[in-house]
């Protein structure tokens, strides 16, 4: 009987590691499931980026459905995706907020000055465009920590109620935006039901 549990222990203890690396292999790590989707948005008390005397709260986010994008200079898929970010901006009007944070900057000890992230800030959305109504400064990370992000860019749909509807890890590109972000963003903010009105007439 022991030598039986000593061969059936083993081979148990590899078919579940196996299937769980074999889980990890099929899984899309851009399709995560965020705990956030479904839940009001972390509360918080962040300064803007480019004016800290003004203060936000979770309040900022609601009465318009809303994309928080959290994002960095020092990211360089948040470069790529800016100019498409700033055309759906123009041409759909849909309503981008930063969250930004600066791995460099380290508000304690000074390795980088607020003075010289708003700096950096102003020159790449000056040449890749701006899409942001205005920019939360996640100085410690700490509402990131909250939201579960692992990295940037990621983005946040939020509801008018303030509820996070949507959490996509990635770039916003063209195809994402047609296939995923942009039908939610549409039914979230009636325009998928004007549409379709307006088609019937």
């Amino acid at each position: 009987m022991k030598k039986t549990w000593l061969v059936v222990i083993p081979v148990m203890l590899f078919v579940l590691v196996a299937a769980f690396l074999y889980s990890g292999l099929s899984s899309d790590p851009r399709q995560l499931d965020s705990q956030i989707t479904g839940q009001p948005f972390p509360e918080f008390l962040l300064p803007d980026l480019m004016e800290p005397e003004k203060n936000y709260t979770q309040a900022a986010l609601k009465g318009e459905v809303t994309i928080v994008n959290v994002w960095g200079v020092w990211c360089v898929t948040c470069a790529v995706e800016m100019p498409y970010l700033t055309h759906l901006k123009e041409t759909e009007g849909v309503r981008f907020v930063g969250l930004y944070f600066d791995q460099d900057l380290d508000p304690d000890n000074g390795t980088k000055t607020l003075n010289r992230v708003q700096q950096e800030v102003t020159e790449l959305l000056s040449r890749y465009g701006n899409p942001y109504a205005f920019n939360i400064f996640d100085v410690y990370r700490d509402t990131s920590l909250d939201l579960g992000v692992t990295g940037a860019p990621e983005h946040f749909v939020i509801d008018r109620e303030g509820i996070v509807r949507m959490h996509h890890v990635g770039d916003i590109n063209e195809r994402v935006w047609m296939n995923k972000i942009g039908p939610l963003y549409q039914r979230l903010t009636g325009r998928e039901e004007q549409n379709a009105q307006g088609a019937g007439r």
